[in-house]
């Protein structure tokens, strides 16, 4: 392919990983547990290790916001050591997290919470695009980063569940359920990110199309920024 096809084959891969960063911006909004899970969840008596397994993992494979910054860390990982040192730190983070806030019964405002999980979308999008070595002269230790907002998603898991009234017989075995689910939700979406990148970055236009992506990442995470922070002050 060469000349006017390559351009708009390289225009429609654009387009389309546009759409689904809009698209993924846009659902962010219905990422909760809500209907027949809340339900379930609501009602459930005593341990139900799959149940919360399977609802774990589909709620990390349906939480937009952590996802994109799933998808800002491993963005220019090239290396499956490097990408498993990393996600291994942002697991740590959210696990301890999730099962502390959950266990302990230690409540924090989802709106604030879910504002700085938009603002790690920003930051890893910003770091991404070379910003603090342009601002700074160097990036901030991206290990270190990657696991403290770790802690602050796995907070953003737990006020999830802290809306819903759970039962205490069988809590602790069922949280550990749940997020096993959510490492294997991980997992899966880790598998379809790493490798669309991977088809992506045979495309020459790569380096040039991956400014824009950032770029358009960060945008949705300063909307789901703008959009927590409106809520908290309706809230009040």
């Amino acid at each position: 392919m060469t000349g006017a096809p390559r351009r708009l084959a390289g225009r429609a891969r654009i387009a389309l990983a546009l759409t689904f960063a809009l698209a993924l911006c846009s659902a962010s909004q219905a990422h909760g547990v809500a209907g027949g899970d809340a339900m379930f969840l609501e009602t459930a008596q005593g341990v139900q290790f799959w149940p919360y397994l399977y609802l774990g993992a589909k709620h990390m494979f349906t939480g937009y916001d952590h996802l994109l910054f799933l998808l800002g860390v491993v963005f220019f990982l090239f290396r499956l050591r490097d990408v498993a040192i990393y996600v291994t730190m942002f697991s740590i983070g959210h696990s301890l997290t999730l099962l502390f806030g959950v266990l302990s019964g230690l409540r924090l405002d989802a709106h604030i919470v879910d504002a700085i999980i938009g603002f790690s979308v920003v930051y890893k999008a910003f770091d991404n695009l070379g910003g603090f070595r342009a601002t700074l002269g160097r990036s901030p230790n991206q290990k270190a980063v990657v696991l403290i907002f770790g802690l602050v998603h796995g907070f953003g898991l737990a006020t999830k569940l802290q809306d819903l009234s759970l039962s205490p017989d069988g809590l602790v075995p069922n949280m550990i359920a749940f997020n096993l689910g959510v490492e294997l939700g991980q997992l899966a979406a880790l598998a379809f990110i790493l490798t669309a990148l991977q088809l992506w970055r045979a495309n020459p236009g790569y380096v040039r199309q991956a400014a824009a992506i950032n770029l358009l990442v960060m945008a949705c995470g300063v909307a789901l920024i703008q959009m927590q922070l409106v809520g908290y002050w309706r809230a009040l």
